[in-house]
């Protein structure tokens, strides 16, 4: 590939040289060189990446995700990576010893979430360079801000600092999944293998690599995230005899029961009258309110311009109720969810077709926050349905955890703020990300650790049409892909050094 450079890239890397963080870095101007040199290598290698897609809920992929996986991080210098078996999709263990006082856990997630071609611009598979007006060159494709590209240039960091000639500032246990976008449905089998939790337990915490840079250039920290389980609801002939079978003559629906019809009214109890208010027995017996430290930081980010922000990429121009964007926030990470993601049921082509469905299917998630269990809102939705005699709605729970916490002045925060501190990068702090990923697996016991995300960069469309992760920014103040790799390294160093206070 033919670099198509701004210009900025260079000078926005060797200008940080001269700041604090710089000063922490060995050699930090050869590490520029080092990643501007392998720059070309690491978008082939990105875009060779998400050209072989693992997409666990169509079994795609799998197993060849994870050996392609453990290639990734023996290339990348891992000493030994092997896999995983679980009872669904192989995981990924590997470790780099660099003979360092402080060892780091990474997670990785190397599967993606499902795609229709005939929605994208371009091909989803085919990562094409695409240049985005206002922001710079960026590469289309599925996975690549969710997370390839971010986890790439992570990778693309450890090669870097081992060419330069320096060893590791920590040593590093990866363990790498290949269902999260099914909620993680066999990762907790993972972590309890006995080397696995022995090489964990190592660790003074985990984070997983992400995009997390806003269009102004300011980047955000999470201290945690939601928790998230997915289920279905289904209704027909496979549930009870009193539903045909199969699709049968709609004249029938006068003597014989509608699934469509049934599944309808036991979703119907799920949510208030609003429609958007869970309404299960018992949904807020344990959820945790905002704490007050909690609503300063909801109040302190909720600016504007990342307001307007948000709207644009929703699509939406106003949140429910009309509220105002602080209290918005503090419903996005504080309300748990009930969420219908699709519905099935009958005939949907052209015209009419006259049947009586013989099947209904819901698809749906909880979104859990603190102190709420996976195990509490399954139990709870099952007595939910049960009271009100919906006996012939079948619940299917293919997967789910809890959220996740991370204390403020854990070792990875004060390494966040630290950096961003010294490289003059604004940044805001927010108790939890609304969405989910597994970070309860390591805040729980037995390793009860740190557990967060970290990166610079930009990207967006995850689960969307046209995902894209940004490779060549054209604003100064927006890390492109090989800023994003030099904020990787100066990361381990910032931890290396909090640590070992």
């Amino acid at each position: 590939m033919m670099r198509q450079l701004s210009g900025f890239g260079m000078v926005a890397a060797l200008a940080l040289v001269a700041g604090h963080a710089a000063a922490e870095t060995p050699a930090r101007d050869r590490l520029v060189t080092v990643v501007d040199a392998q720059h070309d290598e690491t978008v082939k290698a990105l875009q060779d990446w998400v050209a072989l897609p693992t997409i666990a809920a169509e079994k795609r992929g799998t197993p060849e995700g994870a050996e392609y996986m453990r290639k990734l991080a023996l290339d990348a210098g891992f000493q030994q990576a092997k896999i995983i078996p679980t009872d669904g999709v192989p995981a990924v263990f590997a470790t780099l010893d660099a003979g360092a006082k402080i060892t780091v856990g990474i997670y990785f997630m190397y599967d993606v979430k499902q795609f229709d071609p005939a929605e994208w611009n371009s091909p989803p598979l085919d990562a094409k360079l695409v240049e985005r007006p206002g922001e710079g060159l960026s590469i289309v494709g599925r996975g690549v801000v969710n997370q390839k590209g971010p986890q790439m240039a992570f990778l693309a960091a450890i090669k870097a600092i081992q060419a330069s000639g320096h060893p590791l500032p920590v040593n590093l246990v990866l363990v790498a999944e290949g269902e999260e976008e099914v909620a993680s449905t066999h990762f907790d089998q993972v972590v309890a293998v006995p080397e696995v939790q022995a090489a964990l337990a190592k660790a003074v915490g985990v984070f997983i690599p992400s995009a997390n840079q806003n269009r102004d250039g300011s980047a955000g920290i999470t201290l945690g995230a939601k928790g998230a389980v997915e289920f279905q609801l289904v209704v027909g002939g496979e549930t009870s005899d009193k539903y045909p079978k199969t699709d049968i003559h709609s004249s029938n629906y006068a003597r014989i029961e509608s699934p469509a019809w049934r599944l309808v009214k036991a979703l119907d109890t799920l949510v208030a009258d609003d429609g958007h208010t869970p309404a299960i027995d018992g949904w807020f017996e344990n959820v945790q309110p905002l704490t007050a430290r909690q609503r300063e930081l909801i109040a302190q980010s909720a600016k504007p311009e990342l307001e307007a922000q948000e709207k644009a990429l929703l699509g939406v121009g106003r949140w429910i109720d009309d509220e105002d964007y602080t209290t918005s926030l503090e419903r996005f990470f504080s309300q748990p969810t009930v969420n219908i993601q699709g519905l099935v049921s009958g005939y949907t082509g052209e015209g009419g077709k006259t049947v009586l469905p013989g099947r209904a299917e819901a698809k749906l998630e909880f979104r859990l926050v603190p102190n709420m269990t996976k195990s509490e809102a399954v139990s709870k939705l099952q007595a939910h349905l049960a009271k009100r005699g919906f006996d012939d709605v079948r619940v299917t729970v293919s997967g789910g955890y809890g959220p996740n916490e991370t204390a403020e002045d854990s070792v990875l925060i004060r390494a966040q703020k630290r950096l961003f501190d010294e490289k003059g990068i604004p940044y805001t702090i927010r108790p939890r990300n609304a969405g989910s990923w597994p970070g309860v697996i390591f805040n729980g016991p037995p390793l009860s650790l740190p557990a967060s995300q970290f990166g610079l960069g930009r990207g967006g469309g995850a689960h969307a049409p046209n995902e894209w992760f940004l490779i060549e920014s054209s604003d100064p103040k927006v890390s492109g892909l090989d800023e994003v790799t030099m904020g990787y390294i100066d990361y381990l160093y910032v931890i290396a050094e909090e640590a070992s206070k």
